[in-house]
């Protein structure tokens, strides 16, 4: 039976991809927070010899990146390189899940090849791991898939994001008051996401990168409006007008490689995500 490592097992993602993994005949390793600092290369010697690794592990909220980029670099790109020694050493193919990269693109939807852009320390320190994991394989034959899902929801999202923070409002049953009503994501569902890695697994050997997504996007505005026909709401919503630093105003995958090498292309609309959403909570 093959062996998979999923660091940040117990994460947001981290539970949905180890039960894909295990519904698809893996034999799986959970790493989780109390195993220890994954930029550590002491952490990773406790591990036992695997055929893969999906290093989930890693700090993804953007906000808080501006306030400590220094930690979201150290255990960002010091965590994926862990892991690529850790492959390197026992000849394990790498699954590493990057991030949108490709800032404001000048073409949607955006293809693997768009220049990539870090507009944020988050995604510089996605940027460098990259760049890390294209070296490694080059120099030393490191099998890496790197994936890059766009904006990732579903059940266990910590509650700073934008869907919790607005099911929390819509739960209390008051008013919905976001900062901007039309930055415009691809909305994938972490189910979808979960199932991507999962084929990814099964990626040829080498450098392979894969955009995640709907290849759609959806203004805040419109997310809210699904959001409430799918709970039976109609709360008013407004917005404070706040724009975020370097915010982008539209994200749109390109997921054409991802289904043609991959095999993979979501089941989930938006609205059938929401509707998934609310089944589980």
């Amino acid at each position: 039976m093959i062996k998979v490592l999923v660091t940040g097992a117990s994460g947001f993602l981290g539970p949905h991809l180890v039960l894909a993994l295990r519904a698809a005949g893996y034999d799986v390793i959970e790493a989780r927070r109390e195993s220890g600092d994954i930029a550590d290369p002491a952490t990773w010697k406790q591990f036992p010899k695997v055929n893969a690794v999906v290093h989930l592990a890693g700090k993804s909220f953007v906000p808080e990146s501006w306030q400590v980029p220094d930690v979201f670099v150290r255990t960002n790109l010091g965590g994926a390189v862990q892991a690529m020694e850790y492959c390197r050493t026992h000849g394990a193919h790498l699954v590493y899940p990057s991030s949108y990269m490709y800032g404001d693109a000048v073409v949607q939807p955006s293809a693997e090849s768009s220049p990539l852009v870090a507009r944020n320390p988050y995604a510089l320190s996605k940027k460098l791991a990259e760049e890390t994991g294209a070296f490694y394989a080059e120099r030393f034959g490191l099998a890496i898939t790197i994936l890059r899902p766009f904006n990732i929801y579903g059940p266990g999202q910590s509650e700073a994001f934008l869907v919790p923070t607005i099911l929390n409002q819509l739960t209390a049953g008051k008013a919905i008051r976001v900062q901007d009503l039309e930055p415009r994501r691809d909305y994938v569902y972490v189910v979808d996401v979960a199932e991507a890695m999962v084929k990814a697994l099964s990626a040829p050997r080498g450098l392979r990168v894969f955009n995640i997504g709907s290849g759609t996007s959806h203004s805040v505005g419109e997310l809210i409006n699904c959001i409430q026909e799918v709970w039976g709401t109609r709360l008013p919503v407004s917005s404070d007008g706040v724009r975020r630093k370097d915010e982008i105003m539209d994200t749109v995958a390109d997921i054409t490689q991802a289904e043609q090498q991959l095999g993979w292309k979501p089941r989930f609309t938006l609205r059938q995500g929401m509707e998934a959403l609310r089944a589980a909570v």
